[in-house]
């Protein structure tokens, strides 16, 4: 709850500039406002134009949250400004910034809290860095511990030395192809169960909507039952599919293609190596500092379950 609270001396300052950027003012000239009005980011420094879009780009100063798959919905936190306000001004981001704010490697159900277990959001500091956090409990999203925050660029670069380390071994780089097709053909299957799913969710909703006898209250929890079905399956279904953009065959310099892979590429990679990774809180406040003790690999096993793992 401390990181909830809004000092409301500070929170002036933000709705003024909030109220700046929807009169259409451009970043530079509300910080250099800010500057003159005394306002200071929290290490006391002054605004500067990247740092406030960060904050007034973020959807907690409407009391908002953004899922994996880009929706917002309500944090339970408290709001600065109102939510229509906030989606005012987001519009106003230009392609670039939308796209820096968007573009991350390890979103998605590969990054997970290693104290309570829940998928990492996708969370932006408050000076624009793009991070992972686990979202704190709310009466609406009650399963996050809110403890574990990690920097973006810190443990994209780890985690990229730990993939590239594994593909350099011969035994892993000649299995890639047919990796990359068992876990197609397991997308597949999750496709089939979810078109298995929905022609029952129909039939049920047509069954009562005859007067089979079903009561009200078994309908709904039936077909609650089948809709979180073919949504868990669906989202499975689409984090596989990610692997049809590996590359297959020998890559002679994979430093260098890492680099310049496309997003959907490096993504892809992490998809068919990697099950999971678990992040840990930092041994420190502002540590600047990814490694074995604050990540921990599930690396993906191809073929009978029964075989060795490949790494640690």
């Amino acid at each position: 709850m401390a990181y909830q609270r809004v000092r409301e001396a500070e929170a002036e300052g933000i709705r003024a500039a909030a109220s700046r950027r929807r009169a259409r003012q451009t970043l530079e000239a509300i910080t250099e406002w800010m500057a003159e009005a005394g306002y200071v980011t929290t290490l006391g420094n002054p605004f500067k134009p990247d740092v406030l879009a960060g904050v007034l780009y973020h959807p907690a100063i409407a009391g908002l949250r953004e899922t994996e798959d880009g929706q917002l919905v309500d944090s339970g936190g408290p709001r600065i400004i109102e939510v229509d306000e906030f989606l005012e001004i987001r519009a106003m981001r230009s392609d670039k910034e939308r796209a820096d704010q968007r573009e991350y490697l390890l979103s998605g159900p590969v990054s997970v809290c290693g104290l309570c277990g829940t998928t990492l959001g996708a969370s932006p500091s408050n000076a624009g860095a793009r991070g992972h956090r686990c979202p704190p409990p709310t009466k609406q999203h009650p399963d996050g511990c809110g403890k574990v925050r990690i920097n973006a660029d810190l443990y994209e670069t780890y985690v990229a030395e730990q993939i590239l380390g594994e593909l350099a071994k011969p035994e892993v780089a000649e299995l890639i192809g047919a990796a990359r097709d068992e876990l197609l053909a397991q997308a597949k299957g999750l496709d089939r169960e979810v078109e298995s799913a929905r022609r029952r969710q129909k039939k049920l909703g047509a069954d009562y909507a005859a007067g089979s006898g079903m009561s009200l209250a078994a309908f709904k929890s039936a077909d609650r039952e089948l809709s979180k079905l073919i949504r868990e399956q669906s989202t499975k279904s689409r984090h596989l599919k990610q692997v049809k953009h590996v590359p297959v065959g020998a890559v002679p310099d994979l430093v260098r293609w890492w680099k310049h892979a496309p997003l959907k590429a490096k993504k892809g990679l992490v998809v068919l190596l990697l099950e999971q990774i678990a992040v840990y809180p930092a041994a420190s406040r502002g540590s600047r500092t990814v490694d074995a003790d604050r990540v921990a690999f599930t690396w993906r096993q191809w073929g009978a379950a029964e075989q060795e793992p490949r790494s640690a």
